[in-house]
């Protein structure tokens, strides 16, 4: 029988202790129905948890935004993930979200399609997480319980390009799906129990055409000409996209205990804390583009005057604990209630800067990545001031020179620096791209030879359950769209 797990809701906002699981089936042979209004915000708060937590840990580490001192944080500097991630496949990814993302999709597409249309905007954003770090993974069978109870895994090509024959709908059309459902006719529709745009359904059809947009641009060079197309439905789509922040998709946290960000959580407040900080790569990477203000913004100086550093993989012992830079509040808030921040206004910009380089669709290269940084830079919390004599004084950074290549490099470094907090996508562009161009790690060790790794391994609960997983494929195996 199917479970469905719900997250402790914890206060009047229905902000959720996303870490702790409440099994609600108690008695097997009783079956219970969980409203669509109750189950939302538990899918919305894993999903931005999920980004976040322990695989957002990860990739931050990865990708040199913060370094490993210790435990699991550690372990990822020197590339030995090998098995770390059972719980966040099992229960944040498939019984917290994807489960309950198909109840959702199930009970309310006929009467309450303004559930359904959000739920499948929300299972394309979870499962491109999922595929995206593991490659071929359970898609089209997953989240249907005994129906399924050893779920095919779906190769990633088809997840994104879809595959008739074997009855696997793109992630793609199941956003246009749910974007449909959010046209319809809707007898309840969502309020409050929307802890991200409060119920409203425009938000959530640009939200959902911007996601489309990241897809198309992960897959660019796998696939340009699908990339090409998806990207060019957004643009002629009278739904639009994310075009301002106060449009970004942002999960929101909060300031009381369980219900707080989770990078709040690791670094400052949980059993984990204290196990990473600043990487010195990051402070070398902002001094050389001039950018030390924003990222202030992103992390301490401890000593108000300079960026304690910690070498990836340096293996010395760490400054103590007074002395380090940390997550600022930008990234966790002044006591956990900054929010996990999904699609956003400079994302899109970047995004676009790019296709029109890459792709040849529509727009000015140098406009939307000038709109980029000035995006992100305002989303920091720079004033228009400090903005302005950015530009002024650092010409050759926010002008595009050059060839096409060094563009794009340009185009994927601000985004790097832009996206620290979800380490998950500055991932994602390091892989597609190889930029900005990073060093191992001193300590590198892992499967890939001491690179950083290309993929994560799929994790020992699934493989001894399930006998349709692709079998253990190392980190340095490149998933589909990494060409």
């Amino acid at each position: 029988m199917k479970k469905i797990f719900l997250y402790t809701i914890a206060s009047s906002f229905i902000l959720t202790a996303c870490n702790k699981f409440v099994d609600v089936n108690q008695n097997p042979n009783d079956a219970i129905t969980v409203p669509s209004k109750v189950l939302l915000p538990t899918t919305s708060i894993g999903i931005g948890w999920t980004n976040a937590n322990e695989l957002g840990r990860c990739a931050s580490i990865l990708i040199q935004y913060n370094a490993g001192l210790a435990n699991s944080a550690s372990t990822y500097d020197s590339y030995n993930i090998n098995d770390q991630f059972n719980n966040q496949w099992n229960y944040e990814l498939n019984v917290g979200i994807i489960n309950n993302l198909r109840t959702i999709i199930k009970q309310s597409s006929d009467t309450d399609p303004s559930y359904s249309g959000i739920a499948k905007i929300q299972l394309a954003y979870a499962f491109s997480i999922m595929t995206d770090l593991w490659g071929d993974i359970p898609y089209s069978q997953n989240g249907f319980g005994m129906t399924y109870p050893q779920p095919r895994f779906d190769k990633q090509e088809d997840i994104y390009q879809g595959n008739a024959g074997l009855g696997i709908q793109s992630l793609f059309d199941l956003i246009k799906d749910g974007i449909a459902d959010l046209n319809k006719n809707s007898v309840l529709k969502p309020g409050t129990d929307d802890i991200i745009y409060k119920g409203d359904l425009s938000k959530w059809k640009k939200a959902g055409n911007s996601l489309i947009l990241k897809l198309a641009n992960t897959i660019s060079k796998a696939n340009p000409t699908l990339a090409k197309e998806q990207i060019n439905y957004v643009l002629s789509d009278a739904n639009g996209y994310i075009t301002s922040n106060d449009l970004d998709l942002m999960v929101p946290f909060s300031t009381t205990v369980g219900n707080q960000n989770p990078m709040y959580v690791q670094d400052i407040s949980g059993s984990f804390k204290n196990n990473e900080m600043l990487s010195s790569r990051l402070i070398t990477f902002s001094k050389s583009v001039n950018d030390t203000v924003r990222l202030n913004k992103f992390f301490t100086k401890p000593n108000g005057k300079y960026f304690v550093g910690y070498n990836n993989g340096a293996g010395v012992t760490a400054p103590t604990l007074a002395t380090r830079s940390m997550y600022n509040t930008y990234v966790v808030g002044s006591t956990g209630e900054a929010p996990v921040r999904l699609l956003t206004n400079f994302q899109m910009k970047f995004i676009l800067a790019e296709s029109v380089l890459t792709l040849g669709t529509t727009g000015d290269a140098q406009k939307l990545y000038e709109d980029g940084i000035k995006s992100s830079m305002t989303k920091a919390g720079m004033t228009e001031a400090e903005i302005a004599k950015y530009f002024q004084d650092n010409p050759t950074v926010v002008t595009l020179s050059g060839s096409n290549e060094n563009k794009i490099k340009q185009i994927i470094s601000q985004k790097y620096l832009a996206w620290v907090g979800n380490g998950i996508e500055a991932y994602n562009d390091y892989r597609r791209t190889g930029y900005p161009v990073l060093e191992p790690a001193l300590n590198a060790a892992g499967d890939n030879n001491g690179q950083i790794p290309r993929r994560f391994v799929y994790p020992s609960t699934e493989l001894n359950a399930n006998p349709n997983v692709p079998g253990v494929i190392k980190t340095s195996v490149n998933v589909w769209w990494n060409k």
